[in-house]
């Protein structure tokens, strides 16, 4: 029995997120039918964490196990043959024995674009926030982002109903900054810990959002952290604008 490594690119535009779940399309279902098609196996995957309903990754790690002898590169292009064009395998490598996709990662990275230009980008509609209501100082934003960084209890950012053994994280880095040029009308943030809870970079996004907008002070952000209450925080941003860009572990 082998133990691999997958690293997954995908549009969630169309699925209801990661997470197999009866009667839904999802992006775990779409992977493990195609291993099936390739290798024979049923198998169930692990993966770095789980995305939302329409929330997209590019590169999302997948652990799994499996008795095909076929090398890691033809197993890359066989899988993509059978997906569907919304998602890639990127990446395919042997790992140790005990890997575990979740568990050992360490550290990730995930990018939400805005757009708040007057007109929609018919484009990149499902790949962004177009936000109307007024044009973002990104710079408050960055600002006031700032007060995340660290370890702390970030109960008031995830949804009131996740049941989490610790809502302790430590955010390594956040970076909120406006496009230049062409890409004027685009904010980005970005935002870097050792782990996520469930609707956390959304409902931080949604908070500066209010700071941008200038309806809160800069220091409202760190207000909220202390709150630890979700109805002390901002509304969640829409999922579209989400990405997991790079998981990193420790071995």
């Amino acid at each position: 029995m082998r133990t691999l490594k997958l690293m997954l690119a995908y549009d969630g535009t169309a699925y209801a997120g990661w997470q197999v779940q009866p009667g839904c399309r999802t992006v775990q279902g779409t992977l493990e039918a195609a291993i099936q098609q390739v290798t024979g196996q049923r198998v169930r995957v692990l993966a770095s964490g789980r995305t939302d309903a329409g929330v997209h990754a590019l590169g999302q790690v997948v652990g799994w196990q499996t008795q095909s002898d076929l090398p890691v590169e033809a197993l890359r292009r066989a899988l993509n043959a059978e997906l569907p064009d919304d998602v890639a395998v990127v990446e395919a490598a042997e790992a140790a024995d005990d890997f575990h996709a979740t568990r050992d990662a360490v550290r990730k990275l995930y990018r939400y674009l805005i757009h708040d230009g007057p007109i929609r980008d018919v484009f990149r509609r499902q790949y962004s926030w177009h936000y109307t209501r007024a044009r973002l100082d990104a710079e408050a934003m960055h600002r006031a982002a700032q007060a995340l960084l660290g370890t702390h209890d970030f109960r008031s950012f995830q949804k009131n109903d996740t049941k989490r053994l610790s809502s302790v994280r430590t955010v390594f880095d956040v970076r909120v900054r406006r496009g230049r040029g062409e890409q004027q009308d685009w904010v980005t943030l970005e935002i870097e810990g050792d782990g996520f809870l469930y609707n956390m970079v959304r409902a931080i996004v949604g908070t500066l959002v209010e700071v941008g907008r200038g309806v809160r002070p800069e220091n409202w952000p760190a207000e909220v952290l202390r709150a630890a209450d979700r109805s002390a925080a901002g509304p969640t941003a829409p999922p579209q604008g989400l990405f997991l860009v790079r998981v990193d572990y420790g071995h």
